[in-house]
């Protein structure tokens, strides 16, 4: 007859208690931890997307103005390259009824107009492409930090289900059918609602890149 050891049956209720006394002592803080961090990102991620908000008018205007300038230098009809015709179809002509000395002038003066404005169309359109690039990723950045909301409901969902876990075991009288890993992942998994939890549900690899399409909001 086998007989069992009356220091191993004592241990184990023992091991047991104490390992419940232990995350009851312990949930509670893990949760509290994960709610200041939750509500520290939601903070700083509100107080940049409320910069990235008033940045976004000033960019615009930027973009705006840097167009209207090179549309003054271009296609306007009385911008400065429509003056730079204006003073050829004027000028040149003149240049053989001139003396050597004054038609001379006349070019030099013609030359310094269309270099400068050469000079400012060189300056205008880098301006122009480069304003419009800047507000393209301002925008972006702008849509990446909404993914925190995504990132907010994953820790509410996490730190909601650590206190179903924590008021159970503080609960007298527990159902043990209450306790079944299959019926409590069951549930866990139903309030899912981004591909990416039912990827580290299931032990795959969590997109680093979530795709807006694959998201229902809570």
């Amino acid at each position: 007859m086998l007989h069992t050891n009356p220091t191993t049956a004592a241990a184990a209720p023992d091991l047991n208690h104490a390992m419940v006394d232990l995350c009851k002592t312990v949930l509670p803080v893990w949760g509290r931890h994960l709610d200041t961090a939750r509500d520290h990102a939601e903070v700083a991620v509100a107080e940049m997307l409320s910069a990235f908000a008033e940045i976004g008018p000033h960019l615009d205007m930027t973009v705006r103005q840097s167009q209207q300038i090179n549309a003054q230098l271009v296609t306007s009809e009385n911008g400065l390259a429509q003056l730079a015709q204006v003073c050829d179809e004027h000028l040149l002509p003149l240049i053989p009824t001139l003396e050597v000395d004054d038609a001379l002038a006349v070019h030099h003066v013609l030359e310094t107009i269309h270099r400068t404005i050469g000079a400012l169309e060189q300056i205008a359109m880098p301006f122009d492409r480069e304003s419009q690039l800047v507000s393209a990723q301002v925008e972006r950045m702008y849509v990446g930090f909404q993914y925190q909301d995504r990132i907010s409901q994953m820790m509410a969902l996490l730190l909601g289900d650590m206190q179903r876990l924590q008021a159970l075991m503080e609960a007298p009288g527990t159902d043990p059918q209450a306790m079944s890993r299959e019926e409590w992942l069951t549930q866990l998994e139903s309030r899912y609602a981004m591909a990416a939890q039912r990827d580290a549900h299931g032990g795959g690899a969590a997109d680093a890149k979530p795709n807006n399409n694959d998201t229902d909001f809570f």
